[in-house]
């Protein structure tokens, strides 16, 4: 006899955090932050990214955080200040 256990759960909808947003239609005119995990390379990839989302898409504001540690998440006041901060915020991988 085999035991089968499904380990997935129903699907939930997550609570609105204070801080949520709208949707965004647009990046034009948007703040973008980018949350660097601090290995080596993203912040390379990030300031590439920057360039090509203000020429591209409009983006008015980039906002950068870097982590001291790739192992460490970002502190709630970290997270707290992108939220109030900006429209969208990336985290980041590099290598």
């Amino acid at each position: 006899m085999i035991t089968l256990f499904d380990p997935t759960a129903p699907r939930r909808e997550a609570p609105a955090h204070p801080r949520s947003r709208p949707t965004l239609t647009s990046l034009h005119g948007a703040v973008v932050g980018f949350i660097d995990n601090a290995k080596p390379n993203f912040g390379v990839l990030a300031d590439d990214l920057a360039d090509l989302l203000k020429a591209k898409y409009g983006v008015a504001r980039i906002v950068k955080h870097r982590k001291p540690s790739a192992s460490l998440p970002a502190k709630p006041q970290v997270i707290d200040a992108l939220a109030g901060e900006c429209d969208v915020v990336i985290a980041g991988s590099g290598d």
